[in-house]
């Protein structure tokens, strides 16, 4: 299968990108610098000069591919509400080239906001945008179904690796810039995580084995404490950790501080029974000490 597939040299696609054409899929990754071109090249994917916000490089590269894996997003959160726009724009125009009748189209989305009481499943509808979380990735996904374009979701938690870890390391920056290791009132609040290339695969099988339609939590922890994870950082720049009221937070994280204190766990298990996937990768407290 040929795939196109935005952000092919991020976090996320440069693990995925390496398995898919280890297993025979040949691979067109959008690419908006040289750098990245080469970075292509070496692994075996041919590049597509275009970026998130060139709407006509995503049509013509989603209309010369079997298929459409959509991981690019602009982390800027200073920006954060135009950047959520250019996804939303990307989206359309992806669905726009591949057309109707072609695909799969898979877009990446968060798991979100938690359900009081348990973790949130596959089966829970979009989370809706929020004034401070403007991403409407699946609402948008959607539209683009509904105008005849095969097109699941894979929900991203906290994913991380030796060198990254989502949030987590606006925290240890926010660490090491304050000389304390912050979380907020008892800190039972959880986060969900994933290893890096754990969540690379639940790209490749719902790629492979996916339903239009569907929801994949790419999950391998359920949920780690707030506590917990700032005590890891603790560890790791050897800092002291202190609990913040919810009156301290805001002057503490600055914009982190909106989701510091919220609890989101989430489940994979019907992911792992519908793709066959099982996470195999370090916790994620293991990726943050030292």
């Amino acid at each position: 299968m040929r795939v196109f597939i935005t952000g092919a040299t991020g976090f996320i696609g440069s693990a995925l990108v390496p398995d898919l054409i280890k297993s025979g899929h040949q691979v067109l990754g959008l690419a908006r610098t040289e750098a990245a071109v080469d970075a292509l090249a070496a692994v075996g994917a041919e590049a597509h000069r275009g970026a998130l916000e060139d709407l006509e490089s995503l049509r013509s590269g989603a209309a010369g591919a079997d298929a459409v894996i959509h991981l690019g997003f602009i982390h800027d959160f200073s920006k954060f509400a135009e950047n959520c726009e250019v996804d939303r724009r990307a989206i359309l125009a992806l669905g726009e080239g591949l057309g109707s009748g072609r695909g799969p189209l898979i877009v990446t989305s968060g798991t979100g906001m938690g359900v009081s009481g348990g973790p949130r499943t596959e089966m829970e509808a979009p989370h809706p945008s929020f004034a401070h979380v403007p991403r409407v990735s699946e609402a948008t996904a959607d539209v683009v179904a509904a105008q005849g374009v095969p097109v699941s979701v894979v929900r991203l938690p906290q994913v991380h690796d030796r060198d990254k870890h989502g949030l987590v390391s606006l925290a240890i920056d926010i660490a090491r810039q304050k000389g304390v290791s912050a979380y907020i009132g008892e800190g039972l609040n959880r986060w969900p995580a994933a290893y890096r290339f754990d969540a690379a695969r639940v790209y490749h099988l719902a790629l492979e084995k996916g339903l239009a339609g569907a929801r994949y939590h790419a999950v391998g922890e359920e949920g780690v404490p707030l506590k917990a994870i700032a005590e890891a950082i603790g560890r790791r720049l050897d800092l002291p950790v202190v609990s913040l009221s919810p009156e301290q937070a805001g002057e503490h994280f600055g914009f982190l501080a909106a989701f510091m204190g919220i609890d989101m766990p989430a489940s994979s298990a019907l992911t792992q029974e519908w793709l066959g996937w099982r996470p195999t990768g370090p916790g994620m407290i293991s990726d943050i000490e030292p």
